[in-house]
């Protein structure tokens, strides 16, 4: 009897019906938990290493292009994954279900948040939750900067970054725009500095073959054509257009769904190095001009954003659920039904330009792979979102720590938490889900002591 190459795909493996796909990608999205970094993992594991249907060298080959997109990269990288087994068709399916269950699962926390948050359980459980926060995304900015930050112009790039949107008060949009330029420039001026796109190591030799191997030809839908790239460019437009005129008829142009829309839209468009760096800007909007909701309930947000499956750029459904609902458009009555309308539109137009992105972008992957007018603007985006990061912590750290302004009180028990769940973080190496379990449990039992 012959042995089996342990790394050699099981026989039920050596094809990816459309069926067994779309049942893979719904337990993907419920599953999805750990950030972009776990959600890559488990694409990794289940893909590469476990099904076979896609080679070591070709899933980071197609992850450098996610890499390169505004948009959350994990989502990014389900949708070009399920493109290129099954199509147009196989992409929308990896990509929606991907980020569905999230939006369900986030519209139903996000009413519990609002109908019972002063309920003493639920207050204690937020108190906790808070300065975990905190400690989150000060983790975060060092995790993607000792990722990033590997010479002296970057550091440059990150405390201007910092020091623009801090101090000067420099929009986002502004800020991403400027590093990109800096990173082109610098590509040309020091090419050596600003090589590589985030730190991705070559494909590992090893799994053995899979279903689409490092030589497989591309099918036929992966093939770039003309044709094909303006009906998909038309039918982004009107995905786009027909939604967006239809509020604009219903609300106006000012309306807060219509309003919205276009807010998210151009988000969407900025969320170079994931969703915490996006979130600025989204803070910017959404609390500071047009008043969605509070400083407070932006912090809540991000904790029910961690603490769900799917990219955590969902964190906008929680926006737009609280947008419209504490703005009821269709009376008191109808609150909850009001924020479910405005979470799914949030979702929509936050969404729809990464699977153009992605749809669009596929066929050309190859001519974009490892070139450095490619790589460099990114890397001087990324270098920017550390800065960019890095002041959403002290905004956080300010609100939690001293909630009534600095003439008010020092937070002592929130401090503690958040220096408890920095230890968790950086010195044990504990995961996001642990580290907000336990400050939930500690800030309830705080809260209720204080009580």
């Amino acid at each position: 009897m012959s042995e089996t190459h342990p790394h050699q795909p099981h026989p039920d493996h050596a094809s990816a019906s459309l069926r067994q796909a779309l049942l893979f990608w719904l337990k993907l999205g419920f599953i999805s938990f750990g950030g972009p970094a776990g959600q890559i993992s488990i694409l990794h594991q289940e893909l590469v290493e476990r099904r076979r249907w896609i080679s070591e060298r070709r899933f980071l080959h197609a992850l450098n292009f996610c890499m390169l997109l505004p948009g959350p990269e994990a989502q990014q990288l389900a949708t070009y994954l399920g493109w290129l087994l099954h199509g147009t068709r196989g992409g929308v399916i990896a990509g929606v279900l991907f980020v569905l269950p999230s939006l369900f699962i986030l519209i139903a926390l996000s009413w519990v948040y609002l109908a019972f948050g002063d309920v003493p359980l639920v207050a204690g459980l937020f108190y906790g939750i808070k300065p975990a926060v905190t400690a989150i995304v000060v983790h975060a900015a060092h995790r993607i900067g000792s990722r990033t930050l590997r010479n002296a112009w970057l550091w440059a790039i990150a405390a201007a970054a910092f020091v623009a949107i801090f101090a000067l008060q420099v929009p986002f949009p502004l800020i991403v725009l400027g590093a990109a330029l800096l990173g082109y420039l610098g590509g040309r001026l020091a090419p050596e500095r600003f090589g590589g796109a985030g730190g991705h190591v070559a494909a590992k030799p090893g799994f053995g073959p899979a279903l689409i191997d490092d030589h497989t030809p591309p099918p036929a839908h992966a093939r770039f054509s003309r044709a094909r790239l303006a009906r998909l460019l038309l039918v982004g437009a009107l995905l786009w257009l027909l939604p967006m005129g239809l509020l604009t008829a219903l609300f106006g142009w000012q309306g807060t769904l219509t309003q919205m829309g276009w807010f998210f839209t151009k988000a969407a468009l900025l969320t170079f190095g994931g969703a915490y760096a996006v979130l600025p800007y989204v803070y910017q909007g959404a609390v500071g001009h047009y008043g969605w909701l509070t400083p407070t309930q932006m912090i809540d947000g991000l904790a029910l954003g961690e603490t769900t499956p799917g990219p955590l750029i969902m964190v906008v459904a929680f926006v737009g659920f609280v947008g419209g609902y504490v703005h009821p458009l269709f009376g008191a009555e109808q609150a909850f039904l009001a924020g479910t309308l405005a979470a799914c539109l949030v979702t929509w137009f936050t969404f729809l330009p990464s699977f153009l992105f992605v749809l669009a972008g596929g066929p050309l992957v190859e001519s974009t792979h490892g070139e450095l007018k490619f790589t460099a603007p990114l890397t001087g985006v990324t270098a920017a979102v550390v800065g960019v990061i890095l002041n959403l912590a002290l905004f956080f750290g300010y609100h939690v720590l001293w909630p009534e302004g600095f003439a008010g009180r020092f937070d002592w028990p929130s401090a503690l938490i958040a220096l408890a769940a920095a230890i968790a973080l950086f010195r044990f190496r504990r995961g996001v889900i642990e580290v907000l379990a336990g400050c939930a449990l500690a800030g309830l039992l705080v809260h209720l002591g204080l009580r």
